[in-house]
């Protein structure tokens, strides 16, 4: 079976950059939450639906990340979002950010699932752990 990594771009602009006119260093994990959101919305899972009627939500428990380049005001990136593990709690993503095809920053993150009212990790539901197994 072919790996499906779900792909999302980004333009840098002048507010993502810092006094060096480089991405400032948060910003990254900016555009990789905004990458996971559009990944979820691909999915068909609607964040605000899951945390009302099925009362969980998903927040990242671990990053890992390696700038390797910056990137620079008005570069276009692409954040590459690929699933590689499933538990019953929680997912782990490989995310990269990407120009002209160069890694630029590589990320690992551990999101988990948890009860929106009690603030504790709950078991994925079901169809939303199938759905994120079959990228």
């Amino acid at each position: 079976m072919e790996e499906i990594i779900f792909e999302w771009n980004v333009r840098v602009y002048f507010e993502d950059t810092d006094s060096g006119g480089v991405v400032y260093h948060a910003n990254y994990l900016k555009f990789m939450e905004r990458a996971r959101t559009e990944w979820l919305r691909s999915l068909g899972l609607n964040q605000i639906k899951l945390k009302q009627e099925d009362k969980v939500m998903f927040v990242v428990r671990k990053i890992d990340i390696q700038y390797k380049i910056p990137a620079r005001f008005n570069d276009e990136l692409l954040i590459q979002t690929d699933c590689v593990k499933t538990t019953d709690y929680s997912i782990i993503l490989k995310q990269n950010i990407l120009r002209s095809k160069q890694i630029i920053t590589e990320g690992k993150v551990e999101i988990v699932c948890i009860n929106s009212d009690l603030f504790r990790p709950v078991r994925i539901p079901k169809m939303v752990k199938q759905l994120m197994e079959i990228i």
